[in-house]
């Protein structure tokens, strides 16, 4: 276990390996830079986009940590194993998982199709689920580990036209609240955070006048941005948040309280 010191906005997580999923862009990128800022080494993890997550990797360089980028589809569990198999030979193992990849859909309930609800399923609960499956031993071994799932203001309130999306997305915080009990003597602690309306491109299959809408629903009168997400990761990523487990933090700018 790192050792405990006073909370530190330098380089708190130095010593530390993550593995951000699905960090070729949005939301996952900057998680990935922040951390790395940090002082983490960070497994960039992406399905497709190499070259996105090849700059993702530089910037992380940058700041004086480690980086490699490693291509998985993360709903595949021999995928997943090699992934995490990959990032313990070139990094080292694990302390740090963030389950970010996933997927979105607003739809009419009645116009979704199985197989769209399990694709959902698959990239928002399943992945998370066998990705945390896979980093899970070396952390209960060393007595250490932060898992922290990206779920969604709509696995909280519920989403109207996105009614699988959320049913994927709370099952996310179910899956987060009952392994933190169960891992929480092992050292490990387990949360998640549920962002509002953030500026990525999954704001994409919206209007302009929805967008504005929903800016002017949010008490705070702006939508999130990327780094607001990031910050409440490297909040719970912390050496120092052990007493922080089982819990939802939703930077949504007061839409949902």
């Amino acid at each position: 276990m790192p050792n405990i010191q006073p909370f530190s906005t330098t380089r708190p997580l130095s010593g530390q390996i993550a593995i951000v999923t699905g960090a070729s862009r949005g939301i996952g990128a900057e998680i990935a830079r922040t951390l790395a800022k940090a002082g983490a080494s960070v497994c960039v993890n992406y399905l497709t986009q190499h070259k996105a997550a090849e700059e993702v990797v530089t910037e992380c360089q940058s700041h004086g940590s480690k980086a490699i980028a490693l291509q998985a589809n993360v709903t595949d569990q021999q995928a997943i194993q090699q992934l995490v198999l990959n990032t313990t030979i070139l990094l080292g193992a694990p302390t740090i998982l963030i389950n970010n990849a996933g997927r979105a859909l607003a739809e009419l309930f009645l116009d979704t199709k199985e197989r769209t609800f399990d694709d959902l399923m698959h990239a928002n609960l399943k992945a998370p689920f066998f990705c945390t499956q896979a980093v899970l031993p070396s952390m209960i071994r060393a007595r250490y580990g932060r898992i922290v799932n990206i779920s969604s203001i709509w696995g909280i309130a519920g989403g109207s036209l996105e009614v699988a999306y959320s049913a994927s997305k709370g099952g996310l915080i179910a899956f987060t609240k009952a392994l933190a009990k169960e891992v929480a003597p092992s050292g490990v602690t387990v949360n998640a955070v549920a962002p509002g309306a953030i500026e990525t491109d999954m704001l994409n299959q919206f209007t302009q006048e929805d967008l504005e809408q929903l800016t002017r629903e949010t008490p705070v009168g702006r939508l999130g941005t990327p780094l607001d997400v990031a910050t409440a990761v490297l909040f719970l990523a912390h050496p120092n948040a052990s007493f922080m487990t089982g819990q939802i933090i939703s930077p949504n700018g007061g839409l949902v309280i």
